[in-house]
């Protein structure tokens, strides 16, 4: 079958791949002159299997706007939201208000999560890819009795799960990432060995020449500007590439296009709520390897996410509802830097600091939109939020299985696309 596939990020090279292995001809149209150019380019990097969570939830809600004044509080709002942020909010503050809403969302992801780590696993088998990788575990920290308790929730789910788990003490969690500041608060850490981090830019890179060499075609520079739809089918996406506009026909569509989603969404019929949560991150070079991060960690005073690159250092952290604006304010990346300093002090050159902002696609309610759309040949594979690096190699295999009508390998109902449309479909 010929399928399209719209949008070269983590998601859509991924997709690209699996496709191709399952003996599709692919094409790629991507409105960047590269691959992985968006949320994909300078984000946290970790593969964070274990740690996969809904936003969606009243605990983290509370935590947050607790914080929501301080500098370092993780939510940021501007002083007068839109109406895109108001909806985005309310929606996800009913979602994390309906009984058991959030435990089964969150027990559906990290089945994803595992289901991507082994389709990772495969596809690292099949070749090597240069992308600063490893799979050396991810430490979440906890400084102080609550954020302790927190995370012995997390810990019992992934029990419920079969997720490998350790807590460990104060010096454990020393002794697992030795250049921790020993003199900062520490009760001790939930570790997650079977997690990991790697730079996603790289390995989209990688994977998107190695669909080129096994046959795929990208197109780059072409930005979809219409689609044309008949009945129960999309015939054609209208395209513009280096100044020339033409219609390109499939057999199949698939939207991996971030944040673009709600936009294409609603050109096919379908309510797909993304909203782009607004993310920083800055890149640092390594000059004391015995003081810097092993591999991943999670910072809970900060709530910065912080990941070993080879020779690199990345500190992400916040999430700003200020619906597309880029800007790069000091005081935020201040903040990373203070929360960096705080863990891993006179670790890295700050003189060559690589700062970032990029927006994550997140839905209300928290598992991504993997599926069949309105129309018989449009699939997504959208929404994946923080965790889109995490879940891309497994979103991809079951897309892949749902096009080939194969069962899937676990409930997919918290993940299709059309979930939003139905009638009654928040109340069960």
């Amino acid at each position: 079958m010929k399928i399209t596939i719209i949008g070269a990020g983590i998601a859509g090279v991924s997709t690209a791949w699996a496709l191709r292995q399952a003996g599709h001809e692919v094409r790629v149209v991507e409105r960047k002159g590269s691959a992985a150019m968006e949320t994909s380019y300078a984000n946290a990097g970790q593969l964070a299997y274990g740690a996969i969570a809904p936003w969606a939830s009243m605990s983290m809600i509370r935590s947050s706007l607790k914080t929501l004044f301080k500098p370092a509080g993780a939510l940021k709002l501007p002083l007068f939201p839109s109406l895109l942020t108001w909806h985005f909010m309310t929606s996800m503050g009913r979602f994390a208000l309906k009984p058991g809403f959030y435990e089964t969302n969150w027990q559906a992801m990290l089945k994803l999560g595992q289901f991507s780590k082994q389709a990772l696993q495969e596809l690292e088998s099949d070749f090597t890819l240069k992308y600063d990788g490893h799979h050396n575990g991810m430490l979440k920290l906890a400084s102080n009795a609550a954020e302790k308790k927190e995370l012995m929730g997390v810990a019992a789910m992934l029990e419920r799960c079969d997720i490998r788990h350790h807590w460990l003490s104060a010096q454990e969690a020393l002794d697992t990432e030795p250049g921790l500041n020993s003199e900062a608060p520490l009760l001790g850490g939930l570790h997650i060995p079977g997690d990991g981090s790697g730079d996603c830019h790289r390995f989209t890179v990688e994977l998107a020449k190695a669909c080129e060499n096994a046959g795929v075609v990208f197109d780059y520079d072409s930005e979809v500007l219409s689609l044309r739809t008949y009945t129960d089918k999309l015939e054609a996406i209208y395209v513009r590439q280096h100044g020339k506009e033409d219609w390109q026909e499939s057999d199949a569509f698939v939207f991996c296009t971030g944040c673009a989603s709600r936009e294409f969404g609603l050109s096919l019929g379908l309510k797909l709520p993304i909203y782009p949560v607004k993310g920083y991150s800055i890149t640092l070079p390594v000059t004391a390897a015995e003081r810097a991060p092993v591999s991943a960690v999670i910072d809970d005073r900060y709530r910065l996410a912080i990941t070993r690159l080879g020779k690199r250092v990345r500190v992400t952290g916040f999430a700003e509802l200020v619906d597309n604006d880029k800007t790069l304010p000091d005081k935020r990346l201040s903040v990373l830097r203070e929360g960096f300093d705080f863990r891993f002090p006179d670790s890295v050159d700050w003189s060559e600091a690589e700062p970032w902002a990029g927006f994550r696609p997140m839905t209300p309610d928290g598992p991504p939109a993997i599926g069949q759309g309105m129309q018989d040949n449009v699939w997504f594979n959208t929404g994946h939020g923080t965790w889109g690096w995490t879940m891309a190699a497994g979103s991809a295999a079951l897309l892949t299985q749902q096009i080939a009508g194969s069962p899937p390998d676990f409930n997919t109902r918290p993940f299709d696309p059309t979930r939003f449309s139905r009638k009654g479909w928040f109340k069960g």
